[in-house]
């Protein structure tokens, strides 16, 4: 039976782990999870970890945080007038906003610090910077 090649759609069962051992998200409650090879909807380190995988193999990887969410940027943490961020919004330490730019573009930031003046935002992934452990099974290469 060949193996998982660039350009397949694949569905797989996963667990993703950080390297204290907590599971930041999993799929056995849900459908699995359905992409194309080579197609950037996942991860590099997803994607490279599927390949040569057979229907029903099961494999636990270890994705360095340059092939996942890539490292923390500190250019992507401002510090912001509370002003700017309006009185309605109830702001809490973790929370995420969508904000927009002037230019329109939009993004999503965490809340990291705050006080009476200033709000800290943080646009990196909250993965960014992490390495990830990804148990991973391959439940079909669609289309076989």
């Amino acid at each position: 039976m060949p193996g998982v090649k660039q350009g397949d759609t694949v569905k797989v069962h996963y667990t993703g782990r950080l390297d204290n051992g907590d599971v930041f998200e999993a799929s056995a409650e849900q459908e699995p999870l359905q992409f194309t090879v080579g197609s950037r909807e996942v991860i590099p380190g997803f994607e490279q970890a599927v390949m040569g995988m057979t229907p029903g193999e099961s494999k636990t990887t270890k994705i360095s945080a340059p092939r996942a969410y890539g490292p923390h940027l500190k250019d992507l943490v401002v510090e912001v007038d509370r002003k700017n961020i309006g009185d309605e919004v109830d702001l809490q330490i973790g929370q995420r906003l969508q904000i927009t730019q002037p230019d329109g573009q939009k993004f999503i930031v965490t809340v990291t610090e705050m006080s009476d003046l200033k709000v800290k935002l943080d646009a990196n992934h909250p993965l960014a910077g992490k390495d990830l452990t990804f148990d991973i099974n391959l439940i079909e290469i669609v289309g076989d």
